[in-house]
């Protein structure tokens, strides 16, 4: 396959589906996530530590993704099967090192004790799920012999260009089998067939204009592996790109919309971005604490 290409630094927002989600959830959320040295009555600090909160789902997450991760870049170096013991007793390990690092959401706000063994237990399960099925047998069979040619999380944040637009599209796993590439997306959490959907459109796109495969040549599929494992096939042909890549730019010129200045990407202030009227959101939102809107 061909060498990712690579961007010159710029300033001008790069869209995601993550980014305009929160835009849409919540502006002063955004604004927090995004722009949080330019508020003036909160120290930079202050709003950095509370992004920095995790949860337990979400960490479940974040480390089932890295495990699987390292498992794959370990098929990079052998070919051979991969002990379960020792790659169990490595996951346990990962989560007890991630847990002692973070400050969880559950205990900030509600004082909430969270023990890394409930985190590992879900880890484990998802963890089972995955080497147990078909799919990952196909992968040590049919993707491990080219697995010099695997992308897997790339380094940076998966920048690309969509209808002349920057975009970000971090894929979790692309290889290539036979004329076609594959594109795993790892989920541990609920199914959001439209959100993941466009997740993987996005990755498709990502795919093609880096190594030059035409859509009918990309084969994404979203994973969901809790709490059991399926998988959900993605098509893309030239009618969903050309309305995906519509909805890009539709996108990206709303969140435009709150810049005094698009190229180096300056917020308006922070009073023009509103909370949301969704109370329920608030409360599991980090930034609860200094948003006046909980």
């Amino acid at each position: 396959m061909n060498e990712i290409k690579k961007f010159s630094y710029t300033d001008i927002l790069g869209w995601s589906v993550s980014r305009f989600d929160k835009f849409s959830n919540c502006k002063r959320q955004y604004f927090y996530d995004y722009y949080s040295k330019y508020d003036k009555s909160v120290p930079f600090e202050k709003i950095q530590f509370l992004k920095s909160l995790t949860s337990k789902a979400l960490e479940a997450g974040n480390i089932v993704h890295d495990i699987i991760r390292d498992m794959l870049f370990r098929f990079q170096k052998s070919s051979k099967p991969i002990s379960r013991d020792k790659f169990f007793k490595y996951s346990f390990d990962l989560t007890e090192k991630y847990c002692g690092e973070k400050t969880f959401f559950e205990t900030y706000y509600n004082g909430e004790a969270v023990a890394s063994s409930e985190i590992y237990a879900k880890v484990k399960t998802v963890l089972e799920n995955f080497i147990n099925s078909g799919r990952f047998s196909w992968i040590e069979t049919n993707a491990v012999p080219t697995s010099n040619e695997w992308v897997i999380e790339p380094a940076g944040f998966g920048e690309t260009r969509i209808n002349g637009f920057k975009a970000f599209c971090k894929v979790d796993f692309l290889f290539p089998v036979g004329d076609k590439i594959y594109i795993l997306d790892w989920k541990t959490g609920k199914p959001d067939e439209i959100k993941h959907s466009k997740q993987l459109t996005g990755y498709s796109l990502w795919a093609s204009y880096h190594f030059g495969k035409e859509a009918k040549d990309i084969m994404p599929m979203i994973v969901y592996l809790f709490p059991q494992y399926s998988e959900k096939s993605v098509v893309v042909d030239n009618k969903s790109i050309a309305s995906f890549s519509k909805q890009v730019e539709e996108e990206t010129k709303q969140m435009y919309e709150y810049l005094t200045d698009v190229e180096k990407n300056i917020p308006k202030d922070k009073g023009e971005f509103p909370c949301t009227s969704n109370t329920f959101f608030c409360k599991y939102c980090n930034y609860r604490e200094i948003c006046k809107g909980f």
